[in-house]
């Protein structure tokens, strides 16, 4: 199985578990809760209806290839869909151009079954990996294949929450489907904790942990192929002189492979690089999170401290450090603890309301 991926040099395998079809293991949550590191669930999906398509023998890897996109047809309903078309020669590396201003694909409004069948074409082709690359990246089932959700999902045991979490304003899980000839997401973070479902083709996770940012050298803040910075480094050819220190990173990272029915979790903010590397490939994930979504996206505080702590002097910078650390990444109790109930203001428990006070008072100090 290696051999069919980029070897990147990291040597450390992810833990991994046995699971029955359709059940995560009974401690799952108090065991992502207590680890908050990745872990492969092996045989996981491997019941799901696309899965067995993908796993049953066939003539030709074309009419295996076809039953699949015959099955999700059944349920697409139409709706056009954003869609990363890169050119032939590419090997589905979606990354930047040589002075990395823009990105090196093309994105555009698409139908699904377009694009299915421009992946069936190709598999007809002598060499299907110098096709040109074209994915369909997060495509939501809901909006796009409702019904096929009732069998295509996983049902995640986590506490119950107080108030309505992230990443949906309409519902606090995603269920998303990727589909792609060969493909290479560069190593990037998401925030929110993932399910990734493999269900035809292989799958390699690069995995880092957050510390490891400096490391892996992340580049623009935009654009960006999904809306975090992607490391630079090519992880076949790293560039020791501009990127000396990605060895340490390599130290730290771990490899999970996925094969049909396998699904990976991966907690929030780990850095990952994701490689399909067949000519037919299809995951399915679900993301949630556990924080309230009045919180909104951890990115407005980075932007937020670029504007107005980055460029102060450095002992002016290691005061607000400490600050942040006392108000925020500390025991976020500590602050208000000392004090009475009736004076923590912003200080206490955040709500709904707490919240909406504190986004106007921003925007009232932005605005002066």
């Amino acid at each position: 199985m290696a051999e069919l991926f980029v070897e990147s040099g990291v040597q450390q395998r992810t833990a991994e578990v046995q699971c029955s079809a359709g059940q995560l293991p009974a401690d799952f949550a108090e065991v992502i809760a207590a680890a908050k590191a990745p872990l492969i669930l092996r045989g996981l999906v491997r019941h799901w209806p696309l899965t067995q398509l993908s796993l049953q023998e066939a003539d030709t890897a074309l009419d295996s290839a076809k039953a699949c996109a015959d099955y999700l047809l059944g349920f697409y309903n139409g709706r056009p869909t954003q869609i990363y078309q890169g050119a032939a020669g590419q090997r589905g590396r979606y990354f930047y151009n040589e002075s990395r201003t823009a990105l090196n694909y093309d994105t555009r409004l698409g139908q699904v079954d377009a694009v299915l069948t421009q992946l069936l074409d190709a598999l007809q082709l002598p060499d299907p990996a110098a096709a040109p690359s074209v994915y369909i990246a997060s495509n939501l089932l809901q909006s796009h294949f409702p019904g096929l959700q009732d069998s295509h999902s996983v049902q995640i045991p986590k506490a119950e929450a107080a108030f309505a979490t992230e990443p949906d304003r309409v519902s606090p899980d995603r269920v998303s489907i990727w589909l792609g000839n060969q493909s290479l997401a560069a190593c990037h973070y998401d925030a929110s904790d993932n399910l990734a479902c493999c269900v035809r083709g292989m799958r390699r996770f690069t995995l880092f942990p957050p510390d490891q940012v400096a490391n892996l050298y992340p580049g623009p803040l935009e654009p960006t192929p999904g809306g975090q910075a992607i490391s630079m480094v090519d992880f076949a050819a790293p560039d020791l002189t501009l990127y000396p220190n990605f060895p340490k990173a390599l130290a730290a990272g771990q490899i999970a492979d996925l094969a049909p029915g396998d699904a990976l979790y991966l907690p929030s903010m780990w850095w990952h690089q994701v490689e399909a590397p067949g000519p037919f490939n299809i995951l399915i994930n679900h993301w949630w999170s556990s924080a309230p979504r009045y919180t909104g996206s951890g990115m407005n505080l980075l932007y937020h401290a670029l504007l107005c702590l980055r460029d102060k002097p450095e002992h002016e910078r290691r005061g607000w450090q400490a600050l942040l650390n006392y108000y925020v990444f500390d025991d976020p109790q500590q602050a208000g603890a000392h004090l009475p109930a009736a004076a923590r203001g912003v200080l206490a428990d955040l709500d709904e309301g707490m919240a909406r006070q504190l986004r106007a008072m921003l925007i009232n100090r932005l605005n002066r």
